[in-house]
């Protein structure tokens, strides 16, 4: 065979190869949509827990992406978590005249729904991204990542301040009623106090020590702080005039700090008391310094929402759900 012939059939051969090679070629996977926790339309009501699954294995947190443009490095976070009202209850509701002052001044997000029914679900689902397997106000001690880790992880600090919590790591279901601070005397139940079924904390003391009660508040003790009320004034067992002269009462104790400069404050339901797209249409309230009055947020959100919300502000890797959720993007 002559040279020339040869190098052009070799030639041939290498393309087909090549050719071959980039045909098999794996696509980029794309990322699957967020799953829709079944809607259970009875709300299960009444502070007694029942017995709960094991704990479900620990999930890879997911890394975070470019940050959200928008969504500050904000100073400190504030959690209030409320109960069982629907977004009409609270929004323009006569009942709720300090609520609706601060939705007036501040922010809303108008589209928010609750994970599922009943509370302590919605709980886990704002703190750790997912439902992890709960389906009840049950005893659950989860071995999952949440965001008390990450807020440790990120070099920052945190603190529970749950009325009526007994302390020493209490993991009852129910405390005693009592006087905690601002607002009426109540009981104090685990399945609102969402660090208490992480295994991470409830199996570490000085962790656990960071859950008091509201009595010790201090706005800037930590740059995470969730604030748990009683079932009396989280509305749980009571009226919204009642949450609401509690939070008329309290939310001035943070917006009204030094602390509260570059910070926000989130107030929030863990359900509403139907089961559209799960567990309710809720009202979910924010509150900073720098926003426009009566600013808005409608695009369609959840209470992985919420996380990824403040892990896109303290650029700290997403939790699950949290990773395909839209953070409440606000002029803030």
């Amino acid at each position: 065979m002559a040279p020339k012939t040869a190098q052009r059939l070799a030639g041939v051969a290498l393309a087909a190869m090549l050719l071959a090679a980039c045909g098999n070629a794996t696509p980029t996977p794309t990322l699957p949509a967020p799953a829709t926790p079944a809607p259970t339309p009875t709300n299960v009501p009444g502070p007694t827990a029942t017995p709960s699954a094991s704990p479900t294995a620990v999930p890879t947190p997911t890394p975070s992406p470019t940050p959200v443009e928008g969504i500050p490095t904000f100073r400190h976070i504030y959690l209030i978590v409320m109960e069982n009202k629907e977004y009409g209850s609270i929004v323009g509701a006569r009942a709720a005249p300090y609520e609706n002052s601060l939705i007036a001044r501040y922010g809303l997000a108008t589209n928010v729904y609750a994970a599922t029914h009943p509370s302590e679900p919605n709980y886990i689902a704002l703190t750790s991204g997912d439902l992890h397997g709960t389906t009840t106000d049950g005893y659950y001690n989860l071995n999952v990542p949440n965001v008390f880790d990450q807020v440790d992880a990120a070099g920052r600090t945190w603190h529970v301040y749950a009325q009526g919590y007994p302390g020493n790591c209490f993991t009852g279901s129910v405390g005693a009623g009592v006087i905690d601070g601002i607002g009426a005397a109540g009981q104090y139940v685990r399945k609102h106090n969402p660090a208490i079924s992480y295994s991470s904390i409830v199996h570490d003391k000085t962790r656990c020590a960071r859950i008091t009660r509201l009595a010790g508040f201090d706005p800037a003790a930590a740059d995470f702080e969730m604030i748990v009320p009683n079932l009396i004034n989280d509305m749980h067992s009571s009226s919204v005039a009642v949450g609401d002269s509690f939070l008329k009462a309290f939310v001035p104790r943070i917006i009204g700090s030094a602390a509260f400069a570059d910070s926000v404050l989130f107030i929030t339901w863990d359900e509403g008391g139907t089961a559209r797209h799960g567990g309710g249409h809720i009202a979910t309230i924010v509150v900073s310094p720098g926003m426009a009055p009566a600013s808005r947020y409608a695009g369609a959100a959840n209470h992985y929402s919420l996380l990824r919300t403040i892990e896109d502000a303290w650029r700290m890797p997403y939790l699950a759900q949290a990773a395909v959720a839209a953070p409440l993007a606000f002029p803030y």
